[in-house]
């Protein structure tokens, strides 16, 4: 029986052999093999959920690799550990592997409407995986599908606050552990030390009702040159400063209600810390209101997965995702249908690339 991390490995080994040409028939085997049949896959909108690998490759990864025949994975983070259902909350007995990084490759033909572009494509990923008695039997992943929209020309929303760029992996490459049971006593103390230092970080982020931003007491926890990389259609910054000014303010402007919603897995190995909320936030669209819809009352629930580097008792690096499209439809803003009205001459005249 495989152990948790060897799963995975068998899962990164394989995205990245699928460039030198295996066929679509070791695909379908090796998922077999990796994944429980009734293995429960959420993914971002408006990929969905599913069950199983038969059902996962059908519904989900034929349709990119049509458009996209090259795909190749590149993974700059994998950890893993023995999980946390909420945050500062005793331990549980799961085990997960959380991985960050891009599949990239040619973009070939429309994938989601999305018009091909011919060029590269880039399309960042935060994948959380569940394993028992060496397989995969839970997959929580967001794909950073207005990237991909964003490359094409096609993104029908506001522009980013912060900067949109092809996220980089750790300064100091160092995000792929070698897993569980083989670290040296020092690396579990600092495992420990990471998840304390992030854990009170978020303790921070939620005295923010009490006494506003002083309250939150963000230089206690980051890092000087810290970096926070966002999502597309939200973007990255540098510094406290860069965080608070093309994230953090307009975020609280516009849900300065928000809470922890507590559905969350932490865990943590060395200096990273990685926590999937599914969902993590819910709040009331008000104030200001966010991502230019207008402040109207509406009540969202965020699904948000989060990696983050410690380096000196602080925190240097964070690598966000959210679901940003059903954050949309919770709202009642359909963007993909946005889209298809901005790119309906592109999408005949880039399809026949």
């Amino acid at each position: 029986m495989m152990c948790c991390r060897e799963v995975i490995d068998r899962w990164r080994a394989l995205w990245y052999d699928k460039v030198h040409g295996f066929d679509d028939g070791e695909l379908e085997r090796a998922l077999a093999e990796l994944m429980h049949d009734e293995c429960h896959c959420h993914l971002a909108y408006p990929l969905g959920e599913c069950v199983g690998p038969q059902e996962l490759l059908e519904s989900i990864y034929r349709p990119l690799l049509a458009a996209v025949p090259d795909l190749e994975r590149r993974d700059y983070i994998v950890v893993s550990g023995a999980a946390y259902e909420s945050i500062g909350g005793p331990p549980s007995t799961a085990h997960w592997v959380g991985c960050a990084g891009f599949y990239t490759g040619v973009f070939e033909t429309p994938w989601l409407d999305i018009p091909a572009t011919g060029h590269i494509m880039t399309l960042r990923y935060a994948e959380f995986f569940r394993i028992e008695a060496g397989r995969i039997v839970e997959m929580r992943a967001l794909w950073d599908i207005p990237e991909v929209m964003l490359g094409a020309g096609a993104w029908p929303m506001v522009p980013s606050l912060g900067c949109e760029m092809l996220v980089p992996g750790p300064a100091t490459q160092d995000g792929i552990h070698p897993g569980l049971g083989i670290e040296p006593e020092g690396q579990v103390r600092r495992a420990a030390a990471s998840l304390d230092l992030v854990n009170r970080m978020l303790e921070g982020l939620g005295r923010y009702a009490e006494g506003g931003v002083a309250a939150m007491e963000l230089e206690r926890y980051w890092h000087p040159r810290m970096m926070w990389y966002g999502p597309a259609g939200i973007g990255s910054g540098r510094r406290v400063s860069g965080f608070r000014q093309w994230h953090q303010r307009p975020f609280l402007a516009g849900m300065p209600d928000r809470r922890n919603d507590g559905h969350h897995v932490v865990f943590s190995e060395g200096d990273y810390v990685a926590l999937c909320g599914w969902p993590a936030l819910e709040a009331t669209i008000s104030g200001d209101g966010w991502l230019g819809i207008a402040p109207g009352g509406q009540q969202v629930r965020l699904r948000s997965l989060d990696f983050w580097r410690c380096e000196d008792a602080l925190i240097r690096e964070n690598w966000v995702l959210v679901d940003l499209l059903d954050v949309y439809r919770q709202l009642g803003v359909d963007v993909l249908a946005r889209m298809r009205q901005m790119t309906g001459g592109l999408r005949s005249e880039r399809s026949s690339l």
